[in-house]
């Protein structure tokens, strides 16, 4: 059944006056929320409605005012990413700027079915498990020659922070690829998900059914699903958000990284590469030929995970 028809049918049989404010009490959404449009078809005064819908609500659940943009792709940007695995000593300082920058969820002390999300994890691996192939080996694609890696099944998730740097061990932060060919969003039912002009996969969160095809489609295990809503104390919400990204999530849907799409369309950088000690992470337009990111892949060694897959990621892995 498609979205509008389902639609149609509990707005008629829940019996109630056509009121955008009033709810469906067995469905927990307004008929506001139930009816809003795609936002790739809404018109910017559509969207305007819904962002002060939106920034209202966020005030009566938590409190907080919180300023929510749209702000579009920039023409002639597609963004990359490059992480130099030489450099990573695993101190998961990006995980943590990235649930604060992009309002994740944390593990409430009071309340035990909330679930702590991030949106990076990073794997220890033996050196000797890392065993880059040669160029031959490599699939060609518009944005340079890259090749395999690394067996990610044969990875510690859970490892000890305060060991870090381990000797003969190798760190490698994994989050959304960002997939020039993303299988996610193939298979997503109601479109609420897609590849933004500046190569970005979004989620429209107010779309999103919670059925999980994208979670089990994404070979990279970068998204996650929210079981309960989010708990995030007051004083630690990000007010700035953007309506594609960090703005907070609700209880049964899933959500992903968008490198910080609220601080890179503003010509910022992700909050994950600032708050590298290291400078391990690089990020960039891979449109632009004298860009860092294509140096990199120019004249270092680079690889992607899963590449024999086809999905084409726009996150690379490097060393010096």
């Amino acid at each position: 059944m498609k979205r509008r028809d389902f639609i149609k049918k509990v707005v008629m049989t829940s019996a109630i006056a056509p009121v955008a404010s009033l709810r469906i009490s067995f469905l927990n959404v307004s008929i506001e929320e139930l009816t809003q449009k795609h936002f790739k078809e809404m018109s910017e005064e559509e969207k305007k409605a819904v962002i002060e819908r939106l920034e209202r609500e966020y005030k009566e659940r938590y409190g907080v005012d919180v300023n929510i943009k749209t702000t579009p792709a920039k023409e002639g940007v597609v963004w990359g990413y490059a992480l130099n695995i030489k450099r990573c000593i695993g101190c998961r300082r990006c995980v943590y700027a990235c649930v604060k920058e992009n309002n994740q969820s944390r593990a409430s002390p009071d309340d035990p079915t909330s679930n702590e999300i991030h949106w990076i994890r990073v794997l220890e691996v033996a050196q000797e498990k890392l065993e880059p192939g040669t160029e031959e080996q490599g699939i060609g694609t518009k944005f340079g020659d890259v090749v395999a890696g690394v067996v990610l099944e044969e990875s510690e998730h859970y490892y000890d922070p305060e060991k870090v740097p381990e000797d003969g061990k190798m760190y490698i932060p994994i989050q959304c690829q960002q997939c020039e060919k993303p299988p996610c969003v193939k298979v997503c039912p109601t479109r609420a998900t897609w590849k933004e002009p500046d190569g970005i996969i979004v989620i429209d969160y107010n779309w999103c059914i919670g059925c999980r095809y994208c979670m089990a489609a994404c070979p990279y295990w970068a998204r996650r699903f929210n079981w309960s809503w989010p708990y995030i104390p007051k004083e630690e919400i990000n007010p700035n958000q953007h309506y594609l990204g960090n703005r907070i999530r609700y209880r049964g849907v899933v959500e992903k990284c968008t490198f910080c799409i609220q601080r890179t369309r503003e010509g910022r950088y992700p909050a994950c590469v600032e708050a590298c000690p290291v400078g391990a992470r690089k990020f960039g337009n891979l449109l632009d030929p004298n860009s860092e990111i294509r140096k990199i892949i120019r004249e270092k060694k680079v690889f992607r995970l899963k590449e024999e897959l086809g999905t084409e990621p726009k996150f690379f892995y490097f060393m010096d």
